[in-house]
């Protein structure tokens, strides 16, 4: 399982021009999944997500998680994430898991972020735009398979 992390200022997911979810403060998380994720995966990224340290403090220093900076999360499946461009132009998305074993894992994961801080989902599967306000610009990227 891979997630990119990105801080965030007021971001929105869309679905036919509507939004569906949005968030003023915190975290975008883009998350791809592949067939061989488990449980220990989702709890490996969530204890790494929550516990970013990845805000600044009142020294201007970034020391601060979304827990303590009482923030949300915009929790977006992408399958693309997963892709192979190894070979040619064309990336292969054959390690990304198919969407009907993919969302129980994803919701999963929604709820187990929930736990922490208000977490808001976008439409699994469906066409989104994806609006995000990256603030920094600060962009994590953690693969569990590289612990």
């Amino acid at each position: 399982m891979k997630v990119v992390v990105q801080r965030s200022n007021n971001s929105s997911v869309s679905v036919n021009n509507e939004i569906v979810n949005k968030i003023d403060f915190g975290l975008v998380v883009l998350v791809g999944i592949t067939e061989n994720d488990t449980d220990e995966d989702i709890d490996y990224l969530v204890k790494k997500i929550v516990n970013l340290r990845i805000f600044d403090d009142e020294n201007g220093v970034m020391n601060k998680s979304i827990i303590d900076k009482n923030g949300s999360i915009l929790l977006i499946s992408q399958f693309t994430l997963m892709a192979d461009t190894s070979k040619g132009n064309r990336p292969s998305y054959i390690n990304a898991l198919n969407g009907k074993d993919a969302k129980p894992i994803y919701e999963r994961m929604l709820a187990k972020l929930n736990n922490f801080v208000p977490t808001f989902p976008g439409i699994f599967g469906a066409e989104m735009l994806v609006n995000i306000n990256n603030d920094g610009p600060i962009t994590i990227i953690i693969d569990s398979k590289n612990k």
